[in-house]
């Protein structure tokens, strides 16, 4: 047996100032959990972790607005992302946030590492002040627009039209999202990490990747070859990480800010888990280890800090793995419009997860991830996906054999006869097609992966429908029972295939068969006489009005 691998599965870190929606569901989470459960099942060592994301403006915006503190709305949103991730089945190894004093060591540790090597230094530089509210405007606190793509209502960090990173100074007829008054520049002192050192070793790094999505190299590399600029890594907030000492002589009321302190989260939370197994030192196989491997699961709109900023990091800091893989997804649309929480476009994961099966729900979204382009979704066609699909392709094949086999043979697998050439060759697709579906989530192509293991169920279909064993049983028995048989051993390896994807249903099919849960990357063999539990459908077809409001 080959000796199991480390495999970091790094997870984006969702702000808590708002529910997380399917575009959000579609772009990193669901991706990471498939892929981290293949890796358990092929019996990698895995750890999976992520948290709320629970500093910066988009939290200090949310609390300004309701006129409460910021730790009530993290309060908030943490816990429902909480039950969303329970919900929808997302195994994390630690969920946790960036508001745990180990997030705090940890940020401080890696903040210290880089100011004595050198890439961290404190400047003086103007920035955006609100001469009504009399304070100076982090980036979330300016709108304006877009001086790439005209777009009229940009944030100070980032275009959601385009997509594009900014800073408060480059929108077009900035305005304070406090007062709506014009802002101005004023100077204030702030540390700045020197992402100009990095410039040619990350560049020679990026040029080097295999396997990654071309959108992802190619914009990792348009950016870094662009000239990389020294970046402020502090704002004038009084919520976020404390700046350690020596170096918190800058004056009152800065902290380390979310861009820099928030991909140190990944670091943070396996050394949090390594503490909680009593393994204080456990962390360091992920992140020590030359032979570990990372993968950073994030939508498009994070891939320079994912792919260049924080490599930056790392690479300053030093002993530290770079990432392996940064898998970024591109976006799921609605009707032509890009999910946003922000502007409320697109329902909430606990919205569909209390109205949907939960494999239903991700083999919907499995389906259309967009991996390489945006996808645009809508409920009709998650309806009709699952039904047409889901239910009519895997659901029905289930039923219909354990139906068939369990009032035929007294709820128990049959004894073959001999195997002919179609029996023989259904097998060797089905193991065909495991090995296909791994090969695919290896390289991160899980829409791909997906879509193999439901041409293994169409093949098994097909093959039913050749050899019709509800008439065969009538004339010869035993015929008929090899191939139930044959079926049975063929679903029994497409659970397998599909477990990542569909855990719940695939735990439940697993009891119907009187399987152990999935372990190790094979089909198991059903032996004849081995009972058949209660035969109850996998999935419910939906009504066309299943999704309406």
């Amino acid at each position: 047996m080959p000796k199991p691998r480390n495999i970091l599965v790094a997870v984006a870190w969702p702000y808590a100032s708002g529910p997380r929606h399917l575009g959000h569901l579609g772009g990193a989470y669901l991706p990471a959990d498939i892929f981290a459960r293949y890796h358990r099942l092929a019996g990698n060592d895995v750890l999976m972790v992520s948290g709320s994301d629970v500093h910066g403006t988009p939290i200090t915006v949310r609390a300004e607005q309701e006129g409460v503190p910021p730790q009530e709305i993290v309060d908030r949103y943490h816990g429902e992302f909480l039950e969303a991730w329970e919900k929808v089945g997302i195994a994390w190894d630690l969920y946790t946030s960036t508001g745990t004093e180990n997030h705090h060591e940890v940020t401080q540790d890696v903040f210290s590492r880089l100011a004595e090597g050198g890439y961290i230094e404190a400047r003086s530089s103007d920035q955006l002040f609100d001469p009504e509210a009399e304070r100076f405007l982090p980036d979330r606190y300016v709108e304006g627009t877009c001086p790439h793509c005209g777009y009229d209502a940009a944030r100070g960090d980032q275009c959601d039209n385009c997509g594009r990173q900014l800073d408060p100074v480059d929108l077009i007829a900035p305005k304070s999202r406090l007062t709506g008054a014009t802002p101005e520049m004023r100077p204030t002192e702030h540390y700045f990490l020197l992402l100009s050192k990095f410039q040619d070793r990350l560049l020679e790094w990026l040029r080097s990747r295999r396997g990654w999505r071309k959108h992802v190299q190619n914009m990792a590399i348009g950016f870094t070859e662009g000239g990389l600029k020294d970046r402020a890594i502090t704002r004038d907030l009084e919520w976020g990480v404390t700046i350690p000492s020596p170096y918190d002589t800058i004056g009152d009321g800065k902290r380390i800010y979310v861009w820099f302190d928030a991909v140190i989260g990944y670091l943070s939370a396996a050394v949090e888990w390594a503490k909680n197994s009593h393994d204080p030192d456990a962390w360091k196989a992920w992140w020590e280890n030359p032979d570990a491997e990372s993968y950073y699961f994030i939508g498009k709109d994070n891939v320079v800090f994912h792919a260049v900023i924080w490599p930056c990091q790392l690479m300053g800091y030093g002993g530290l793995n770079l990432p392996t893989d940064v898998p970024a997804n591109q976006y799921i649309t609605f009707k032509g419009d890009k999910a946003s929480a922000s502007r409320g476009v697109g329902r909430s994961i606990g919205w569909y997860a209390d109205r949907l099966e939960p494999d239903a729900l991700r083999y919907s979204i499995a389906a259309i991830l967009p991996e390489q382009n945006d996808t645009d979704l809508s409920d009709d066609q998650m309806i009709s996906r699952i039904n047409e699909e889901l239910v009519a392709t895997w659901g029905n094949l289930v039923n219909r054999v354990l139906s068939i086999t369990a009032k035929n043979f007294e709820s128990a697998v049959p004894e073959p006869g001999s195997l002919t050439e179609a029996d023989r060759g259904l097998l060797d697709t089905i193991d065909q097609a495991l090995g296909e579906v791994a090969a695919s989530i290896e390289k991160v192509e899980l829409r791909a992966g997906l879509r193999r293991a439901m041409d293994g169920a169409q093949t098994v279909n097909a093959y039913l429908n050749a050899e019709e064993p509800w008439k065969v049983l009538k004339t010869d028995r035993e015929r008929g029972a090899t191939v139930l048989w044959t079926a049975l051993q063929a679903i029994s390896g497409l659970r397998v295939a599909l477990t990542p994807y569909l855990p719940f249903t695939s735990d439940r099919l697993g009891e119907i068969l009187g399987l152990a849960p999935a372990s190790g990357w094979a089909r198991p063999d059903l032996a004849g006489g081995h009972p058949i539990g209660d035969v109850q459908p996998l999935f419910t077809k939906l009504e066309a009005d299943a999704l309406d409001e």
